[in-house]
């Protein structure tokens, strides 16, 4: 349970980032108050997952989907700027992603 816990966390970090950058400095109140439940909710999720999973693969793991996440959102819906370099950054840490979840022992 506690990795779906992760992914869901990961997942959330990637929805606050985004309404944060729509709430344009907590300017917007809708996109703030998306921001401060789904933030709350995405420390919560970490929090159980950290209950059996070691800090360091947990904490990885979550700023990992968050930062992918982020990326990829950046690019589909933002219209952000594509570049191999940006790409195979994003690969290199799927790829660490892999490695932690496989070295996990849960």
């Amino acid at each position: 349970m506690a990795w779906w816990y992760l992914l869901v966390a990961g997942v959330l970090e990637v929805v606050w980032a985004y309404t944060m950058k729509q709430s344009q400095g907590f300017t917007r109140l809708l996109p703030s108050v998306i921001t401060g439940v789904t933030m709350v909710a995405s420390f919560g999720l970490l929090s159980l997952a950290m209950r059996t999973l070691p800090l360091g693969t947990a904490y990885t793991i979550w700023t990992g989907i968050g930062a992918v996440g982020a990326f990829v959102v950046g690019i589909t819906v933002l219209g952000e700027q594509v570049s191999a370099t940006r790409v195979l950054a994003a690969v290199l840490i799927v790829s660490g992603l892999v490695l932690m979840k496989l070295s996990a022992t849960e």
